[in-house]
């Protein structure tokens, strides 16, 4: 499988402002969502390239198509930073470094996310946000 390049500027810009609607989009809607500061033609361009990426889906509605996101933007960063980690040769170092980075308030939402993951574990229960299967702990 071919590895997928990187999101550009303009990408994550309309897929934002595909999340901040809310709902099935077209290329005009997301334009005049963002102000009409480019050509429909480029937003058109970039919808596309999220849906050949896989971060938007699409559906015909008329004559034309309608795009929103395949996931939350919480989900792509988490994904993002789990493919980020999967690169690493030193799991433990890579995650030390990111948690000496983050701010108290960030550290504390962490150490409450690790100890509610840590209960449903006891539990036996899937992780939250989970279809009820595990992924591979890498």
């Amino acid at each position: 499988m071919a590895e997928r390049r990187g999101m550009c500027a303009l990408e994550a810009e309309v897929l934002g402002h595909l999340w901040a609607i809310g709902a099935p989009a077209s290329p005009g809607e997301v334009l005049e969502a963002m102000g009409g500061e480019l050509a429909y033609s480029s937003v058109m361009t970039i919808l596309v390239r999220l849906w050949k990426k896989g971060l938007a889906d699409r559906e015909r509605r008329g004559r034309a198509y309608v795009y929103r996101p395949v996931m939350s933007e919480a989900e792509l960063i988490a994904s993002r930073m789990r493919a980020t980690l999967d690169r690493t040769g030193d799991r433990e170092a890579a995650l030390s470094q990111f948690v000496g980075t983050l701010t108290g308030r960030d550290e504390r939402a962490l150490r409450r996310i690790l100890g509610d993951a840590a209960r449903r574990d006891e539990l036996g229960a899937p992780p939250a946000g989970s279809c009820g299967h595990r992924l591979g702990s890498g």
